[in-house]
């Protein structure tokens, strides 16, 4: 039996942890948090049955890893997926576009756009090769097959919605991994995505798993002797091996002694900060039932555009209220830059902000509809992966024996989600087993 140390509490983590109980090993998860949960994590409103994602999330009906694991944990019946509406805002309206159907009956595009979109459509749904695609980013790819037209009324606001300033830069198999592995059916869980994450490490608690939460990690060395050191704010603790879940700069600051060409390469790669404003409404806003609107992006710059944020989302649109007291929930959301200038503004600055244009998508809105609202902030939300971008991943392997790292930033071309998080989990835990020869 050998004893591991795991940072991060996040779904990676968890999974990582399993994978290793169900083994016989002793695990350790540090978490500087008082609970699990990582960017996944949720809260929950005194009025509320519920819990909420404070960045909203969705499992898919092809999210297979994550399926397997609840399959194994006991909990399958309790994931729900329904299928809730998606729009787009075009021109003040909006425009249904969540499946083929939908977009043979919408307005919002000509039939030759119609016809084009579902060729290259299907094409990319069947196609399973990826690698050629990554030679080209999703800004030229897309408007080659899709148009100039198309392109520009779809997808373009779609990319300077997610990566703002550097939309040309992304790649397009990462475009190509969300076209072809997402449903229209999202899942979630009973009681939100919270409750799974406590579920599980309940289970992993049972196994014999210990948890350190409120324990930020401070340092991770290596020894003489092979052993792996971790230093916490509540002391030292040494392990036979060390997974570490946590951001590019995070895991530099914490292991020092990484130098090298693994070192550029973590410092190299690139992500966008997450911003959500969550707003607890006395009445609906989108009245037509959509779920999620996708809001136009003329231009990276916040300040030019129609909205200052790129989603609209209704929670209760897609969740029955009667969870949440009769909330209304909605999220305002985007991605931008960590140095961008949402991160420093109050959250009061942030929620007028992002309120401010509400009335355009109900004229009835007025700011007393708010019974409450919240802000949450993550730097390191959503990797960019540009051009070639295989031959940048790091390694799962660290070059210091025995030391491992497992990140969002390594699931390409996937994007990051509780599947490809608890698909890495699992596989860093087995290369540590595999390597210690146990």
């Amino acid at each position: 039996m050998a004893e591991i140390g795991i940072i991060g509490a996040g779904a990676a983590g968890l999974a990582a942890a399993w994978e290793l109980a169900l083994n016989g090993h002793q695990v350790t998860i540090f978490e500087s948090e008082p609970q699990v949960g990582g960017l996944a994590a949720g809260f929950r409103d005194e009025a509320w049955e519920w819990t909420l994602e404070k960045f909203y999330h969705h499992w898919f009906q092809s999210d297979k890893d994550l399926l397997q694991l609840a399959d194994e944990l006991g909990v399958r019946h309790k994931i729900l997926f329904p299928r809730p509406k998606t729009s787009l805002w075009f021109n003040g309206n909006f425009y249904q576009i969540d499946g083929a159907i939908s977009a043979l009956k919408t307005r919002y595009l000509t039939w030759p756009e119609k016809l084009r979109f579902g060729l290259v459509m299907l094409y990319l749904r069947l196609s399973k090769q990826w690698r050629w695609m990554e030679k080209y980013t999703a800004d030229a790819w897309l408007r080659r097959y899709f148009g100039r037209r198309l392109y520009e009324k779809m997808w373009r606001p779609l990319l300077i919605g997610k990566f703002g300033v550097l939309y040309n830069e992304a790649n397009m198999a990462w475009m190509w991994a969300r076209l072809y592995s997402r449903t229209s059916r999202l899942g979630t869980y009973e009681r939100g995505f919270q409750a799974f994450l406590e579920d599980f490490a309940a289970v992993l608690m049972a196994k014999g798993v210990q948890f350190r939460f409120g324990t930020p990690v401070t340092c991770v060395e290596r020894q003489a002797d092979g052993k792996i050191r971790l230093e916490s704010q509540t002391g030292t603790a040494v392990f036979d091996a060390v997974i570490s879940t946590v951001s590019p700069r995070l895991l530099l600051k914490m292991i020092p002694t990484l130098q090298g060409d693994y070192a550029r390469k973590v410092n190299s790669l690139r992500s966008m900060g997450a911003v959500v404003v969550i707003l607890a409404l006395k009445h609906k806003l989108m009245t037509d039932g959509t779920y999620w609107l996708s809001l136009p992006a003329d231009t990276p710059d916040k300040t030019q555009n129609e909205f200052p944020f790129l989603a609209l989302v209704e929670h209760t649109n897609y969740m029955d209220r009667r969870h949440f007291g009769g909330d209304c929930l909605v999220y305002l959301g985007d991605y931008v830059s960590p140095d961008h200038g949402y991160f420093q503004m109050s959250e009061e600055d942030l929620k007028n902000l992002f309120t401010a244009p509400l009335h355009k998508i109900n004229p009835n809105f007025s700011p007393d509809w708010i019974r409450k609202w919240w802000v949450f902030r993550a730097p390191y939300a959503q990797p960019l992966p540009t051009v070639n971008h295989a031959q940048n991943i790091p390694d799962l392997r660290t070059p210091l024996p025995g030391i491992y790292w497992a990140s969002m930033s390594q699931v390409y071309p996937w994007d990051r989600g509780t599947n490809y998080a608890v698909e890495i989990g699992r596989r860093v835990a087995r290369l540590a087993m595999e390597d210690m020869h146990i």
